[in-house]
């Protein structure tokens, strides 16, 4: 029996016979993750990310923004030159120039991007629909001329008419373009209306689906998953979900979620710890104790009846094991621990205590004011050798 089969599948997932999710995931974090205020990547980090998200198994890695300057457009380049399994892309604006610097790059495709709805049209481009789309259909044309596939992208695609949006990206299928994208910009979707957004697009459009969900209200990966299972195709992710604001759906939960629920099980789990690692050392952004997956405490048990019950089967409170994503368990005694975990515990150190010690140690551990946040391994050593020499 498989890890995954052991830990078994979602019930609710499997009694709603859902179809085979058909899904390439984007990385973003080299662009959009460069995004978070304060962030900024050098090249030896934005090389050692992309090959690490590439180890991972990524799909597509979207590598940087070329016109930003000739410094992020080298980046880039080198990146799609480095034999990664992985394709590559960058972004764009539906312009001319930026579709010029984006095509020497060497990339798999450009992500051609155009906001279409009412409030970007009028405070951010001053001008009409007809205008930006002229523009936009302009700048693939370019692309597609100079043999570089097309993503084209709604920005605050979740704000514009529907309408709007299925006539655009009809039209760009004339253009034949490789993707048209929903941009979740400022996070306002929920499962519900992200499955729906996408069901209808999907309807008229025969081109891939991506969807690009922001974290502003917490929901960017559960978004993300309600678009899969309304057929979008490529899903775009960050590394701890760093980004603008609050974020983007998270690739390690994305990851963890599509083999737990869904049986998708081609991408390397037993490297997410460490790729999140390496972006919390090049971001400078400690991902919070209890975030799913990579957080400290994603593994860690204190509550005396939990720690009973994983030293006997792991499963009673783990959905999956720590090593399936490259993690460590960690059994804090504290506050909360009772004295059948505590002997737990205290065996898995390599050590037998009689009963009276057991409770020595217990009252030590209860009266010690490191348990508000628990005793580290090597104080609880500590204490266990002072007893023992009594």
């Amino acid at each position: 029996m498989s890890e995954v089969e052991a830990y078994s599948r979602n019930k609710l997932i499997d009694y709603l016979n859902l179809p085979p999710l058909d899904i390439e995931i984007c990385d973003v974090t080299l662009r959009d993750g460069e995004q978070t205020p304060g962030v900024v990547f050098t090249r030896d980090e934005k090389v050692a990310l992309a090959t690490e998200l590439d180890n991972v198994g990524v799909d597509i890695i979207e590598a940087g923004f070329p016109v930003v300057s000739s410094a992020e457009k080298n980046i880039v380049k080198e990146i799609a030159n480095m034999g990664l399994n992985a394709k590559t892309c960058c972004l764009s604006r539906s312009v001319i120039g930026d579709v010029e610097t984006a095509v020497d790059c060497d990339v798999d495709f450009i992500s051609i991007f155009i906001a279409m709805s009412e409030l970007h049209l009028k405070y951010k481009y001053h001008k009409s629909y007809e205008e930006m789309f002229a523009s936009a259909m302009s700048a693939i044309e370019y692309a597609k001329e100079h043999g570089v596939g097309v993503r084209f992208a709604a920005e605050d695609g979740t704000r514009t008419d529907v309408e709007v949006l299925k006539e655009a990206f009809i039209a760009a299928e004339d253009y034949k373009v490789d993707y048209v994208s929903i941009a979740d910009t400022i996070g306002i979707l929920n499962p519900s209306t992200t499955h729906y957004l996408v069901s209808e697009i999907k309807k008229v459009v025969h081109t891939p689906i991506c969807i690009h969900c922001h974290n502003d209200l917490g929901l960017a990966t559960a978004n993300t998953l309600a678009a899969a299972e309304a057929g979008a195709k490529q899903l775009h992710t960050t590394v701890n979900a760093i980004g603008e604001r609050a974020g983007n759906a998270s690739l390690e939960e994305l990851i963890v979620a599509l083999r737990v629920q869904y049986g998708i099980a081609r991408y390397d789990t037993t490297r997410l710890v460490k790729l999140s690692k390496m972006v919390n050392e090049f971001s400078g952004i400690r991902p919070a104790v209890n975030k799913a997956i990579v957080g400290e405490n994603a593994f860690s048990h204190e509550s005396g009846i939990h720690v009973c019950a994983i030293l006997e089967e792991p499963r009673t409170y783990e959905l999956f094991s720590p090593e399936m994503v490259g993690g460590i368990r960690h059994l804090i005694v504290g506050k909360h621990t009772g004295t059948k975990a505590l002997r737990g515990i205290v065996k898995s150190m390599g050590y037998e205590l009689e009963r009276e010690q057991l409770c020595m140690l217990l009252d030590k551990i209860k009266n010690c004011t490191e348990a508000k946040k628990g005793i580290p391994p090597s104080r609880l050593d500590e204490m266990i050798r002072d007893i023992c020499r009594f």
